[in-house]
């Protein structure tokens, strides 16, 4: 262990050779996979040994592991309503009948997307948006039946989350008003997405949600409330918030209805980056009112929230809920970027009850970037006991595993090189998410864009 009690990356592969790795957290990592019951089983091993380079040169994986591609950007929508759309993002897998999986996938595209989200009557906002949802229906062998446009019209759909009555809310990392980039309407919403049968949610900015550069959404699936994180690239950075639905856990398009909108406080802390040390814990977690939620002036996290303000961090990513917690990322922190530290990569952990913030994890700084474990951005819990994050930094990106002992080890490895020989690089990976029965890892390559079904043999065990 290093002086300050964290283990670098470094200092485990040089003791170990480099296969798996350890990195810079402390504490109980237990709560991390509070998820599931399953989760408290199969914990503490270092992976499945290295990844094996793949001969088409898409997809590394550990010896036993295999890949379907499931789509790729470019070609025909199964549909026939145009173009399979460009940059895959965050996505989440539902339970159909007969044994059937729903799959929803964002499309984070901007006004100049190669390919955007084709417009669909009755499932488009905004005709200028390029961004917006896709949906696959695999059939219980694991094959495509069916690719169709989810929603359309929206702008920028980067994160998200599933609803605890099986919809998949989509969210807008933009805050551009009508006129801005050619845009007919405001963006900046979070939208609600059938995946079974997208017709019936249609295409209805949740405008009291609020609008803001969103990311990732957790329903607390006992209170109803909704967690959304921002990813704000410029200083004074994003905010965490929570909205109080008027009809908590109402079902599809109860979110419709309305509530409150309220940006999380810490006091004394007004830039998560300033913490430092994992286990760091803070109680008396205090929320304030949005007093504009819909930013009509300015946006949300330059609003006046009186004299005591309130927290900022850069880059909050992913979020998910586990146990009786919600938990979400802070990809990154550059003091030379305007945060008061750095880091490579933090995970919290709220506790509605105790109204407590923990600092569970920390990643970096003494980080290799062709090695996995640092910028955390799309995160899941594993059901076979593990945290699932989706790497979305410099030099070679992977999904890698957070075991229970603080060990990272690599899953995947994306080899499209969508850079040169002499200078590699790697598009990020997004939207890791698992089948309802567990068997399959679901992941989106964002450039170019590749959705991938990940299934391990069953003699395969880990080590």
């Amino acid at each position: 262990m290093s002086e300050n009690g964290r283990t670098t990356r470094r200092q485990i592969l040089a003791r170990t050779g480099a296969s798996v790795a350890a990195i810079a957290f402390a504490g109980n990592l237990t709560e991390l996979f509070a998820g599931t019951a399953s989760a408290q089983v199969n914990l503490g091993h270092t992976g499945y040994g290295p990844l094996v380079p793949d001969p088409k040169g898409l997809l590394d994986l550990p010896k036993g592991f295999r890949y379907r591609v499931l789509s790729r950007e470019g070609a025909p929508l199964r549909s026939g309503e145009g173009e399979v759309p460009s940059h895959p993002d965050g996505m989440a897998a539902f339970a159909g009948r007969h044994g059937r999986v729903h799959l929803v996938r964002n499309h984070e595209n901007r006004a100049d997307a190669e390919i955007p989200v084709p417009t669909v009557e009755g499932l488009t906002y905004d005709l200028a948006g390029k961004g917006g949802c896709t949906a696959l229906t695999l059939d219980s062998a694991g094959r495509v039946r069916s690719e169709q446009v989810a929603i359309a019209g929206t702008a920028v759909n980067c994160a998200g989350g599933p609803t605890p009555w099986g919809t998949w809310l989509t969210c807008e990392e933009t805050e551009d008003k009508a006129s801005t980039g050619g845009y007919a309407k405001d963006h900046g919403f979070v939208f609600e997405v059938d995946p079974a049968d997208p017709r019936r949610s249609g295409a209805v900015p949740l405008t009291a949600m609020g609008r803001f550069q969103h990311e990732a959404v957790a329903v607390d699936p006992r209170r109803g409330i909704v967690y959304e994180t921002e990813d704000a690239f410029e200083r004074p950075f994003g905010l965490f918030y929570r909205f109080l639905p008027d009809k908590p856990l109402g079902g599809p398009g109860s979110l419709r209805a309305g509530g409150r909108l309220q940006a999380m406080r810490v006091p004394g802390v007004p830039d998560l980056s300033s913490v430092q040390e994992p286990g760091a814990r803070f109680d008396g977690v205090e929320w304030a009112d949005v007093p504009d939620p819909l930013a009509a002036r300015t946006p949300v996290r330059l609003q006046d929230f009186g004299p005591r303000g309130i927290t900022h961090a850069q880059k909050l990513e992913g979020c998910y809920w586990g146990g009786r917690s919600v938990y979400f990322v802070s990809s990154y922190a550059r003091s030379a970027e305007g945060s008061a530290a750095d880091h490579y990569g933090q995970i919290w952990r709220y506790d509605p009850s105790a109204r407590r913030l923990t600092l569970v994890v920390v990643f970096g700084p003494d980080t290799d970037l062709q090695l996995p474990g640092e910028s955390p951005d799309n995160i899941c819990l594993a059901p076979s006991g593990g945290l699932m994050v989706c790497e979305d930094g410099g030099g070679a990106q992977h999904v890698y595993g957070v075991t229970r002992r603080g060990e990272v080890y690599a899953v995947a490895r994306n080899r499209q090189n969508i850079g040169t020989d002499e200078e590699p690089e790697w598009g990020e990976f997004a939207g890791v998410t698992f089948s309802p029965d567990g068997g399959t890892m679901y992941v989106n390559c964002y450039s170019p864009g590749t959705t991938f079904a990940v299934t391990v043999a069953p003699r395969v065990v880990p080590r």
